[in-house]
């Protein structure tokens, strides 16, 4: 199936009275904050809100996770239509790659303003105590731009301070985001509108994870997952299998209260041949949700997120399984807009091919609340080529260079996209080391057909006089 082949449909069921409506796109992205300008705080490490734990956890098992914001930096424009946007970075991005995006792509940058992690808890801190801001200059700067609106990965308590602070408004409430990104809150809607949902037990506490393990082994599972009400990027996420019994669950999984504990879904069970993983891309204004792009998550052994392309490869195999993907998304998005919660977002599901012909069970596993790791890739691949096909792989260099050698190798081998191109390589991010050097990229491939988005791919990394490997966000 190609990306033209979905058409523009209205939701035919008409919503409830206040309910927004479901708007189905595919190939193009919906007009998002057409006239609307906002500074953005890349508060990547307060997607746990106030779990510090998992915070931490997530620093740990993440190289330079506070260069991940900068992939905001070529989107925003595309994002806040209203132009005079900026973004407050945990660090500063790759030079290279900004000229790139402005001189090459005509990309509209924000203005790029830089607060650390650590600074940014202190101001929330300060502005919670009603205490002197403690980055003053930044505050200041803030004060007198014109933006009306202050936006982040998630709109927690600090976010809605610096808002009140500056005088603007926020998009969403800190509620809304937090309950928009609550994996149980999402399982009890989803049950309660007879979609379907996993084999679950609720723990309410580490000690209790042994018994519903015990549960779920006696229904005939080999592995099972733990899953925190809040997580990202497979932190507050653990595999385990049901013969382990010894396997510890740590605290922070429970920080918002009970934590599921889920059957894990495996080839070979229940009639299933194949298991796939779909996410269908988000965007919610005040009247509507918009269902914007379907995508295939690459995903590890352990289900972290190592990339996307669109559209998923198996789509002809399964008749009905877009419209069905559709069909769930805009319930899990009508559920997430009455949360509170506005911008975009995405419904990640698992999809269990069974033995018949064409025969599929389609699972939504969570709904994240928040800009996604496809999100960026969908917004540059439909804006450059709309109605085309696009890869995006995350890739981490095993010698660090430089990103205008990054850039220089691309062009020199004809790989490098530029506007008026029918197929290119646009990295949407670098990830450096303490040296400023680039170690990791995020690297989008366009075309017309997923077949030359995936020739790109092995033509950059057989180019490239770069080794390096796939790994997760």
């Amino acid at each position: 199936m190609k990306p033209s082949d979905i058409h523009v449909q209205e939701s035919s069921r008409e919503p409830l009275p206040g309910s927004p409506l479901v708007i189905q796109t595919q190939g193009y992205t919906p007009r998002l904050w057409a006239d609307r300008r906002a500074i953005f705080f890349t508060n990547v490490q307060g997607m746990f809100f106030d779990n510090a734990a998992l915070s931490d956890m997530l620093m740990r098992e993440f190289t330079h996770a506070e260069s991940y914001g900068s992939r905001l930096v070529p989107v925003m424009g595309l994002l806040y239509r209203g132009g005079g946007n900026v973004v407050v970075l945990e660090r500063a991005p790759n030079e290279a790659l900004c000229r790139y995006f402005t001189d090459d792509l005509g990309l509209k940058l924000p203005e790029m303003l830089v607060l650390s992690h650590q600074d940014y808890m202190a101001l929330g801190q300060a502005l919670k105590g009603g205490a002197e801001s403690p980055t003053p200059d930044l505050i200041s700067k803030l004060l007198v731009h014109n933006a009306p609106l202050v936006d982040g990965f998630v709109t927690d308590a600090t976010i809605e301070r610096i808002a009140d602070r500056l005088g603007k408004r926020t998009l969403s409430t800190s509620a809304g985001s937090r309950r928009g990104n609550n994996k149980f809150l999402l399982h009890q809607h989803l049950e309660s509108s007879g979609l379907p949902v996993f084999d679950t037990e609720v723990a309410a506490d580490a000690g209790a994870v042994a018994h519903c393990i015990a549960a779920l082994a006696r229904r005939g599972f080999r592995s099972a997952v733990v899953k925190a009400q809040l997580g990202a990027s497979g932190v507050g996420l653990m595999k385990m299998d049901v013969a382990d019994t010894n396997a510890q669950v740590p605290d922070a999984f429970f920080h918002e209260g009970p934590a599921m504990v889920q059957g894990w879904l495996e080839k070979g069970r229940d009639g299933i041949t194949a298991i796939h993983s779909p996410s269908v891309q988000m965007f919610l204004d005040d009247e509507a949700v918009y269902l914007y792009d379907l995508t295939e998550q690459i995903l590890s052994h352990d289900s972290v997120h190592e990339g996307n392309e669109s559209p998923p490869p198996y789509l002809d195999a399964f008749p009905g399984l877009a419209e069905e993907l559709f069909r769930q998304s805009g319930i899990a998005g009508r559920w997430l807009h009455a949360q509170g919660y506005r911008g975009t977002a995405s419904a990640d599901f698992l999809v269990a091919a069974l033995e018949d012909s064409g025969a599929f069970q389609a699972y939504v596993c969570e709904v994240n609340a928040r800009l996604t790791g496809a999100t960026y890739p969908s917004m540059l691949a439909r804006h450059f080529l709309p109605n085309g096909a696009w890869l995006m792989r995350n890739l981490l260099l095993k010698e660090a260079t430089s990103g205008r050698a990054v850039l220089r190798y691309l062009e020199e081998h004809g790989d490098l996209f530029h506007p008026g191109m029918k197929r290119g390589v646009i990295p949407e991010n670098f990830l450096l080391n303490e040296n400023g050097r680039v170690e990791k990229g995020m690297f989008l491939c366009i075309g017309e057909s997923s077949a030359e988005c995936h020739e790109l791919l092995a033509r950059a990394e057989r180019d490239l006089p770069i080794d390096w490997d796939y790994l997760c966000d």
